[in-house]
């Protein structure tokens, strides 16, 4: 542990993009904080990662404003300070709006709506404070251009509800040196995408292929140390997002 370390805070950091940024943070020297709801799934992420005590585990659910708080407090007494929020934490799930249940549809505002609002409320105090420091919202390509082949309204939505937050957000707190940035991934190689759907899934960009998570990590390290950009929504898509 480097306590003159940059400190992140990565949301939903056992599987996926969460997981690789947090291996990508640490590589960069940084103290990781990273939160989930199953402390089995942290401790399992903690001990792949062999990190030590610069990365720290933090068991809450993102929806709940307690957990963000909890974060940060936790964050703050191991580290002494918070300068990045990745808002990684998210559902995504592809099929016909009509076959959402509303308790789905209450899952997807929960973690998707009010896990990014109340971890980036809990990082603009501390972050406003300090004068100094990072937002990163991860957010989703489809929201910028949706695909009849790739049924997600509830994606699209919410994400695109959190790249319009972003920029508000970015321009609240603009004054106090504070920037507020989105990452809007294409389809990516994570558990959530099989093997098997692949190929099909890479026709879909014009790269002809999925990206790779680090790839995603690329793009938010570079938001992560970018001091002169802010309000900005980066798609890491293969040109998805630019049209058919």
């Amino acid at each position: 542990m480097n306590k003159s370390a940059n400190t992140v805070v990565i949301t939903g950091a056992t599987s996926g993009i969460g997981l690789g940024l947090a291996k990508a943070f640490l590589k960069e020297g940084y103290n990781v904080v990273g939160t989930g709801r199953s402390a089995e799934r942290l401790q399992a992420t903690a001990t792949q990662l062999n990190a030590g005590e610069s990365f720290l585990c933090v068991v809450g659910d993102v929806a709940k404003p307690e957990s963000a708080r909890a974060a940060f407090d936790q964050a703050v007494a191991k580290f002494g300070k918070v300068d990045v929020l990745v808002n990684n934490a998210g559902i995504f799930t592809a099929k016909p709006f009509v076959d959402f249940t509303p308790d789905e549809i209450e899952e997807q505002i929960a973690t998707n709506l009010k896990g990014v609002l109340y971890s980036s409320q809990a990082a603009a105090r501390h972050m406003g404070e300090r004068k100094h420091g990072k937002i990163i919202n991860i957010t989703a390509s489809l929201a910028m251009q949706p695909h009849s082949n790739v049924p997600a309204l509830m994606a699209v939505a919410l994400k695109g509800g959190i790249n319009n937050a972003t920029r508000a957000l970015a321009l609240e707190l603009a004054p106090y040196g504070v920037t507020v940035n989105a990452v809007a991934p294409g389809l990516v190689d994570t558990p959530m995408n099989p093997p098997n759907t692949h190929e099909y899934l890479g026709k879909l960009a014009p790269l002809n292929r999925i990206a790779d998570v680090s790839e995603i990590a690329d793009a938010v390290l570079y938001l992560a140390k970018a001091d002169f950009v802010t309000g900005t929504i980066l798609p890491v898509d293969g040109g998805f997002s630019a049209g058919k």
